[in-house]
């Protein structure tokens, strides 16, 4: 096997996979360096959700290779991909999926609880994201009581709460309405930088790509080229745009 660069943060050769034998990625080779915010964009069905899961450790693929800071994960494992993801890993689905008996501030901070963090910087840590992503006022109440919306702030506090090496965001923004997804994108973007967060980041819309530092587009399961986003200067424009 031979190693990626050391400044790529992760490095995928040639994966493959396929859904009851339909073929969802074919070839796939990608590589995101630290710091980084790629967007994996393509229509819907073209291999996003599942290239970001072969990338997390979620999935094994059937063919190829994925290494996370020169180490292979591919070769790891279901135990050993495990703690790769509680560990170093932090994960925004297009659904929130919080855990229905906990409070607001206690989903966000579940991670940085299973990481071993002490419960008081752990409930500081959730806090301190509840408000950033203004959803402070549901810190004490559980999910069933909040809209979708006020969800899915929460399941984003909670990935960034652990202040993962690399953020995974699948439509992070789908649940949202229009007039919330600009501050959300925002916080998101801003916190990945602040904090030399790498976020690799699934979307089929162009506005919310352009928020990233670099692009890939996926077509049917293959690579169809990278396209390198707008420089600071459009990334800050794009900014100010209600995606």
């Amino acid at each position: 096997m031979e190693a990626p660069p050391d400044n790529d943060v992760l490095w995928a050769r040639s994966l493959h996979y396929a859904h009851r034998g339909s073929p969802a990625l074919a070839g796939v080779s990608v590589e995101v360096r630290a710091g980084e915010i790629l967007a994996v964009t393509g229509p819907r069905g073209s291999g996003k959700t599942t290239l970001l899961r072969c990338l997390a450790g979620q999935l094994a693929p059937q063919s190829g290779e994925v290494w996370f800071n020169s180490a292979p994960v591919h070769t790891l494992g279901r135990m050993g991909r495990e703690r790769l993801r509680r560990e170093r890993f932090g994960w925004i689905d297009t659904e929130p999926h919080l855990v229905p008996e906990l409070t607001g501030w206690e989903n966000a901070a579940l991670p940085l609880l299973l990481r071993g963090t002490g419960h008081r910087a752990a409930k500081r840590a959730a806090l301190e994201w509840l408000e950033r992503l203004d959803v402070g006022d549901c810190a004490r109440r559980r999910p069933a009581k909040l809209l979708q919306a006020q969800r899915q702030r929460i399941a984003i506090a909670r990935a960034l709460a652990s202040e993962p090496s690399v953020l995974f965001a699948d439509e992070p923004s789908a649940p949202l309405h229009r007039a919330d997804r600009s501050h959300v994108l925002r916080t998101l973007t801003t916190a990945a930088r602040s904090h030399e967060i790498t976020v690799v980041l699934a979307t089929h819309d162009p506005e919310v790509a352009s928020l990233a530092d670099r692009t890939v587009a996926l077509l049917d399961g293959r690579r169809a080229g990278g396209i390198p986003a707008p420089d600071a200067e459009g990334r800050a424009a794009a900014c100010s745009l209600s995606v």
